[in-house]
């Protein structure tokens, strides 16, 4: 792959904006997020559920046998990568997003104690207000669950449940 199918490929989704967003992105806001997550996550209208906590969109748990390494080598080959620009729940072990274009993303959690969650959202790059506020964001449950496979047994919860406190 040639240098212009290259830039072609990682910029010929976007929109006219989109590439200097992701340039502002890449340059200022993704090596300083790990540092400054703590402190963004304190300001009461950015994080409404936590700490403690989980955000909602409960798809399942880990099917007996499998591990969580082995979610994620199974997520991976389906086109999944880290998600380092994302908040830490209480208990999760990775967070691991699949982009759709720029502006959309699949999203998956997982946690030490098996609970697997996930949602369709917009990325932060591309619209980091309405990632921050969840706004528009979607279970796309069924869409999920065929990522996971026979990796998770999925579990009936009601849909836009946010878990307690406890």
């Amino acid at each position: 792959m040639s240098l212009p199918d290259i830039v072609w490929y990682t910029w010929g989704r976007m929109e006219l904006f989109d590439g200097p967003k992701h340039l502002f992105w890449r340059v200022f806001i993704y090596p300083v997020f790990p540092s400054l997550q703590r402190y963004i996550g304190q300001i009461p209208w950015v994080r409404q559920y936590g700490p403690p906590g989980r955000q909602r969109w409960l798809l399942g748990s880990l099917a007996p046998g499998r591990t969580a390494e082995e979610l994620l080598d199974h997520l991976v080959s389906q086109g999944f990568k880290n998600h380092f620009i994302a908040w830490q729940d209480d208990g999760q072990v990775a967070s691991v997003r699949k982009l759709v274009g720029y502006r959309y993303q699949y999203h998956i959690r997982i946690f030490a104690d098996g609970e697997v969650r996930g949602h369709y959202e917009y990325t932060p790059e591309a619209r980091p207000f309405a990632h921050l506020k969840e706004i528009d964001q979607e279970e796309r449950r069924s869409e999920l669950l065929e990522f996971l496979g026979y990796y998770v047994i999925p579990r009936n919860s009601p849909l836009n449940i946010t878990p307690s406190f406890a």
